[in-house]
């Protein structure tokens, strides 16, 4: 009898999720693990712990994403309210032009299409400004900085998470 009901319940959740991927008319929501926040379809996280650029990659890869790559003002000013608890500190987010100065990239393969830099950046400084830091100067805006600084990161994941109809 129990693995009549289990059969039965198993082939009622496939039905109504069937049904609820072919529904314009159902809800989604997306659902981050714990301690991410979900801004526009993605999951971000942000780490306190000031590390080098290349040490916040590593350990945003080991969470499952990369340093956050950032598509839009909306994004960007959704990110930063993750640092206002932590006093808007430079904070490294996933853009580098290290292999080739002026060609920014993202560490997860998004186009950099968007950008917020500040008046007059990236400068590349002592032509060694490789990495993007958010948060710079009184304008909360885009500066290259050199790679080696330990800053607090966030990390974003835009492929998992859990997509469920309602």
């Amino acid at each position: 009898m129990k693995i009549l009901t289990l059969s039965a319940l198993l082939c009622a959740m496939m039905a109504l999720t069937r049904a609820a991927e072919n529904s314009d008319l159902v809800g989604r929501y997306l659902y981050c693990h714990h301690g991410w926040t979900e801004i526009n379809g993605a999951c971000f996280h942000y780490v306190p712990k000031p590390m080098t650029w290349a040490k916040a990659e590593k350990h945003c890869q080991s969470m499952g994403g990369h340093l956050a790559s950032v598509q839009s003002i909306y994004e960007y000013h959704e990110m930063q309210k993750l640092t206002v608890p932590h006093g808007y500190k430079l904070t490294w987010i996933g853009g580098s032009d290290a292999q080739e100065e002026n060609v920014w990239f993202w560490t997860n393969g998004d186009k950099f299409a968007f950008t917020n830099w500040c008046k007059g950046e990236p400068n590349n400084l002592n032509k060694s400004q490789h990495c993007l830091q958010m948060n710079h100067s009184a304008e909360k805006c885009w500066d290259d900085v050199g790679c080696v600084a330990h800053r607090p990161s966030i990390c974003a994941n835009r492929g998992w998470g859990l997509v469920v109809g309602l």
